[in-house]
């Protein structure tokens, strides 16, 4: 893993010569720059256009006594690891890592925290967000989840991590409206939140709308901007106009259940979500114009719903899926459950976006491996497959961005193909 072993700022190494030299004014001409700049600190390495060295930074105020980076390039353990380097008897903590250019992620720093594990007390209880960097990921408090809080990230994007410009509202386009709804199932016997996403000039005196279902609801309004995504893509003439369900879950446990390939949760997108969908809102019945997706579970859960329900669900668009989940798992090894399901099926009429990080291999769960296993799976059982790879984390820092390539290639082929015909008439 590049991100262990040491690596040495040539920016520190100068400015430790500098002090060490009698010149104490370089100091504060460094804090002055590291100010005016974007910060983590970045420098060019000679000879390698694909890396660059990443300087992470703290100011002490004078209670400093050790300063640890979580996630990112730090990963989540070992924060012994990833302790920050004091420069001499100055203010001035650092740690190096040589990363490539076109990496995205988030991460925290940890202050004062003891290393010794998760207990009351130790690693874990004093993240903030890096003070020196104004790029920040903010995960809202959810107004409807009692325990929810605030969380608020740093972002690590480096020069050649691709462009989030779907993501960025535009000031004088239409906008679409977002309705809130409460459902009761009484096949999962639960009730939850859903949103509905209308476009701009939403009518039912047009032919119906095409129809995107996504889990982790809220994910995909508050850490996924998906309204703005959409109202943007639809302006620009990139896909046309759909209407969203978002679809909540009524807590965490809830969700663990219900979206590994849990066969009730199918019956009740098809016997009871569907049929409400289609009762409010002007949306299309044709499988072929109907998308199912979400990221990480709700990845696994749209791949099952395809899998499991062709004939309402013809479009799959999968972020960061968890293919190497198992129904009866064994310790360790990494059974991909519904793959085998994909090998043992007949060809469905479906279609496929498949997305991963290259950096979610976590333990022994091998992302990589079983969104690309997936991948060859499909392609070789006759599937249409999009299928795409981002240097980033299991996060939605980088799914905010990528969410406009699935949904572009899976109706936005098609969609120009139309307008083009439509110009020729």
């Amino acid at each position: 893993m590049e991100a262990q072993q040491a690596q040495i700022s040539p920016r520190i190494t100068l400015l430790q010569q500098q002090l060490l030299s009698g010149n104490s004014a370089a100091l504060l001409a460094f804090w002055q720059e590291m100010t005016q700049q974007r910060v983590p600190l970045m420098e060019a390495i000679e000879g390698d256009g694909k890396h660059t060295l990443v300087t992470f930074l703290w100011r002490d105020r004078g209670d400093t006594h050790n300063v640890v980076i979580w996630g990112g390039p730090a990963g989540l353990d070992h924060p012994e690891d990833h302790q920050m380097t004091r420069l001499l008897n100055t203010d001035l903590w650092y740690k190096t890592y040589r990363l490539q250019t076109n990496l995205r992620g988030v991460y925290t720093l940890s202050i004062n925290d003891s290393l010794t594990g998760q207990e009351r007390g130790g690693f874990g209880t004093r993240f903030i967000p890096d003070p020196l960097n104004p790029k920040q990921f903010v995960a809202h408090k959810d107004e409807g989840m009692p325990d929810s809080q605030e969380v608020v990230f740093s972002i690590l994007e480096l020069p050649n991590a691709p462009a989030q410009t779907w993501i960025v509202p535009h000031p004088d386009g239409a906008k679409g409206k977002l309705h809130a709804h409460r459902l009761h199932s009484q096949i999962l016997d639960n009730e939850r939140r859903i949103w509905v996403y209308t476009p701009a000039d939403y009518t039912e005196r047009s032919q119906p709308y095409r129809l995107l279902l996504l889990f982790d609801g809220w994910t995909y309004i508050d850490l996924i901007p998906t309204p703005t995504i959409l109202d943007n893509l639809v302006r620009e003439g990139k896909i046309p106009p759909l209407v969203t369900v978002f679809l909540d879950n009524p807590d965490d446990e809830t969700r663990n259940r219900e979206l590994p390939c849990h066969q009730p949760f199918v019956n009740f997108l098809t016997q009871e979500l569907m049929p409400w969908v289609h009762e409010h809102y002007h949306v299309t019945a044709d499988p072929a114009q109907t998308i199912v997706g979400g990221c990480s579970y709700g990845g696994l859960a749209a791949a099952f719903a395809g899998l499991r329900a062709s004939e309402t669900f013809g479009n799959v668009l999968s972020q960061s899926g968890s293919f190497w989940w198992d129904k009866d798992p064994e310790d360790g090894i990494q059974q991909e459950w519904i793959i085998q399901q994909f090998i043992a099926s007949p060809r469905f009429p479906l279609r496929f976006y498949l997305e991963v990080g290259l950096k979610e291999d976590v333990g022994w769960i091998f992302m990589v491996g079983c969104n690309r296993h997936l991948r060859d799976v499909l392609r070789l059982k006759g599937y249409e497959v999009h299928y795409a790879e981002f240097n980033g984390y299991h996060h939605n820092v980088s799914h905010r961005g990528s969410l406009a390539d699935g949904l572009v290639a899976l109706v936005g082929s098609v969609w120009s193909e139309y307008r083009l015909s439509q110009r020729m008439l």
